[in-house]
C-alpha cells in the first residue's frame, strides 16, 4: 500500500521497482529503480522534527528490502540506503541511519543511528547502535555493535561473503523483474 503521511508527503516508487501488495510505503519515501519490496515490509517516513521538518527515506537502485522490514526515523532524521544492498527478512533501519551500496544486512539486524560503508557485510541478528562499520568490514552474526566495541576486532570481508552478498542482489533483481510481469494476473 502506498500512502500519504500526515504531512501531504507521497512517495515516490520508480515504475521499474517491486512493491508487493502487502508492504506499506508511506510518506517521504524514494524508492529507486530495480528496487524489491518484499511482504509485510513497512517503509514509513512521517515523522517530523520540532520545526515540523523532514528528511525522507531513500533506497537506492537495485536494492532489496525483504520481507517483514521496518525503515523509519526518528523525528524526520535521513535514512538512506544505497544502490545493490540487501536489507534481509525482519530486519530494522531506524534513523538517522546511512546505509552504503553493495551492502549486506542479515535477518533480523538492527541498525539505529549509525553508518554501514559501502561492500560492508553485516550478518544475521546483529545490533548496530551509534556507530560506523567502515567500508568492506564484517559483522559476525549475533555481533553487538555499540560505542564500547573496538572495531579493530571485525574481520574483514572475505571473497565469499561479498559473492553471497552479489548472488542475494542477483536474485532480488530477477525477482523484481518476474513479479512485476505477473503483477496482476490473478
Amino acid at each position: 500500500m502506498i500512502r500519504r503521511n500526515p504531512r501531504g508527503d507521497t512517495p515516490v516508487v520508480h515504475e521499474s521497482a517491486f512493491v508487493d501488495h502487502t508492504a506499506i510505503i508511506c510518506g517521504q519515501v524514494i524508492v529507486g529503480a530495480n528496487v524489491f519490496i518484499g511482504p509485510y515490509a513497512v517503509i514509513r517516513a512521517d515523522e517530523v522534527n520540532a520545526q515540523g521538518e523532514m528528511e525522507p527515506i531513500v533506497i537506492g537502485a537495485n536494492s532489496n528490502i525483504q520481507d517483514g522490514v521496518v525503515i523509519h526515523s526518528k523525528a524526520g532524521r535521513l535514512v538512506s540506503i544505497g544502490e545493490n544492498t540487501t536489507i534481509a527478512h525482519r530486519s530494522i533501519v531506524h534513523g538517522p541511519c546511512t546505509v552504503g551500496s553493495f551492502v549486506f544486512v542479515g535477518f533480523n539486524s538492527v541498525l539505529f543511528n549509525c553508518v554501514v560503508h559501502d561492500h560492508a557485510v553485516v550478518r544475521h541478528s546483529c545490533v548496530i547502535d551509534g556507530r560506523v562499520i567502515p567500508e568492506r568490514f564484517y559483522v559476525p552474526s549475533s555481533t553487538k555493535v555499540n560505542h564500547d566495541t573496538d572495531l579493530a576486532t571485525l574481520p574483514r570481508v572475505t571473497p565469499e561473503a561479498a559473492e553471497f552478498s552479489e548472488d542475494v542482489v542477483r536474485t532480488n533483481l530477477q525477482l523484481a523483474r518476474d513479479y512485476r510481469r505477473i503483477q496482476n494476473e490473478f
